[in-house]
């Protein structure tokens, strides 16, 4: 365990993403404790000001878990099976178990490390006083730490059943976000209600560091409604934390041997090759075939476009049918909640979480399609072929970026009921939503954009895919940092310079969002959204045209 511990941690200290993600932590811990620091010399007695930091620091430190710690874990079992080194670990006399110990605490010895760049910031925070030591920053690292744990347990799970690094990236940043806020939605919607599912919606929420994390600054709960909200402290999600934790664990343990080499699947057999009744059976159940022979490119179709959609993995029309009624139903469910909570929660409110979620399905899926345009071709040796074709460039950019493009549009499209069932319950928000559609299609262009321009820079796929994770949830949750900390002391100006930054806070604006409605952020965030797409998209067409060049 010894070995596979220190072979584990010096191999992540010796990448490039370690040290920077060391850095960078380090110094943003640092900027948001004097971000909040006080400029006056009164000295606060009542330690209002001291809480304001330590809250900062507090969701700061929580996003920084979430965004870095992820990404190691999830490449450290399925790389070395690749690589071939994973079968003789398993053949040698290490048992499987000192052998999954040994890569657990190696990555979790690095997360430490990114912790412990935070300890002079938390050091900072307690010495303005008004922060206990215990009850407030130790419970703060305690939470973190088992989402540490939790964060490290689903990337190494995940490992084990991926194909490749790039997949196990985008499934694992995927798991952990929907196990840190998709637990909150069902709680959010039952608040205050009694039954089963009230009760399985509240054992869900305590999944969840983020209402204990909110106890622990001071704040109130996700969606708390006064009276209605029951708090458990940090006993309640270490009791969860723990809980998921063994059954991770015990799920690797159970996939770490000789079989998962020895995964074999059928190979098929194309429908048209059948009989003339399987034939004619399977057009009537299937509306699209997914083992039917595709018909030849037309002539007026881009062929990179059609190569993109039927050589991703998830790009087959199929696919694309079953995505597009996933997020229908996530739809339809939240214009059921729309219906039934107007009178609790108000249409505003309402509207504002349908942003919310159109916005997170944009963010986690248009990066995993959209940052490995190029890298994936690079890696797989796809790029030389295409340098060696007669495609011009200007068909190879249009057809990468429109393969992302229309599956992002289907997705919107697919959540257009909610809207109209506002529009019908009150039919003179009709421009705010029509405003609001605007703002959402710019999302996506600005999130295909930036996702394209980060990723062609890299020659590997995974590291492209968390790198660009990276960077769009520092665009998109950095403001809300700034947001937290309105009137003490970033002022107006200088939160509606954050939020427009990119046109999420411009939807929730628009929408009439409680806490977003009284800023101005129309038509600036659409003209830098614009400015920064037409800029990100220019670099992608200059590293495309660099690449092709012939070497």
């Amino acid at each position: 365990m010894t070995v596979i511990l220190q072979r584990e941690l010096s191999g992540i200290l010796r990448t490039p993403r370690a040290v920077a993600a060391i850095c960078v932590s380090a110094a943003l811990f640092a900027l948001l404790v004097l971000a909040r620091w006080p400029t006056s010399a009164l000295v606060d007695l009542s330690g209002a000001q001291s809480r304001l930091v330590f809250r900062v620091f507090a969701y700061g430190l929580l996003g920084g878990v979430l965004l870095l710690v992820p990404a190691f874990p999830a490449v450290s079992v399925v790389r070395e099976r690749i690589q071939g080194t994973l079968l003789l670990l398993l053949n040698s006399p290490l048992k499987p178990g000192e052998i999954y110990l040994g890569k657990v605490l190696g990555v979790v010895g690095f997360a430490v490390l990114l912790l412990a760049t935070s300890l002079p910031a938390a050091t900072a925070c307690y010495a303005m006083g008004g922060v206990d030591l215990l009850r407030d920053i130790g419970s703060l690292y305690l939470v973190l730490g088992l989402v540490m744990l939790e964060c490290v347990l689903v990337g190494l799970y995940v490992s084990c059943h991926a194909q490749t690094p790039d997949s196990s990236v985008r499934v694992t940043y995927a798991a952990v976000f929907a196990l840190v806020f998709a637990t909150l939605g069902p709680n959010y919607l039952m608040q205050g209600k009694d039954g089963y599912l009230a009760r399985g919606a509240s054992l869900l929420r305590g999944l969840s560091p983020v209402p204990t994390v909110m106890e622990i600054v001071g704040d109130a709960g996700v969606g708390a409604q006064g009276l209605l909200e029951k708090r458990k402290g940090p006993e309640g999600f270490a009791f969860g934390a723990i809980l998921v934790s063994a059954l991770l664990a015990a799920g690797t343990l159970a996939q770490l041997n000789h079989r998962m080499f020895d995964r074999s699947r059928a190979q098929g057999k194309v429908t048209d090759d059948r009989g003339l009744a399987v034939r004619t059976a399977r057009r009537m159940v299937f509306l699209v075939d997914p083992q039917r022979r595709k018909p030849g490119i037309p002539f007026y179709m881009n062929p990179v476009m059609v190569k993109e959609f039927r050589t991703r993995r998830f790009g087959r029309f199929h696919w694309l049918l079953r995505l597009i009624a996933a997020c229908a139903v996530i739809s339809l469910l939240m214009t059921l909640a729309a219906t039934t909570g107007t009178v609790d929660w108000g249409v505003e409110t309402m509207g504002g979480l349908m942003v919310l979620l159109q916005v997170v399905l944009v963010v986690l899926i248009t990066p995993s399609l959209a940052a490995p345009l190029v890298s994936s071709e690079i890696e797989s040796g796809g790029w030389s072929l295409l340098q060696t074709t007669s495609i011009a460039g200007w068909r190879i950019v249009t057809g990468k970026l429109a393969s992302v493009l229309w599956t992002m549009l289907l997705v919107l499209m697919a959540t257009v009921p909610g809207y109209l069932i506002m529009i019908w319950i009150e039919p003179s928000m009709w421009l705010q939503i029509y405003v609001v559609q605007i703002c959402l299609l710019l999302t996506v262009v600005y999130t295909l954009s930036v996702s394209s321009a980060v990723g062609c820079w890299m020659s590997r796929t995974a590291a492209a895919t968390v790198v660009t994770y990276v960077v769009l949830m520092a665009i998109f949750l950095g403001p809300l940092l700034i947001w937290l900390g309105r009137d003490a002391p970033f002022g107006r100006p200088v939160v509606e310079a954050a939020l427009m930054i990119n046109p999420l806070g411009a939807a929730l604006s628009v929408i009439g969002m409680p806490g977003f409605a009284q800023y101005e952020l129309l038509p600036a965030s659409w003209w830098i959204a614009g400015v920064v797409s037409v800029c990100c998209l220019l670099g992608f067409v200059v590293r495309v045209r660099r690449l092709l060049k012939p070497l």
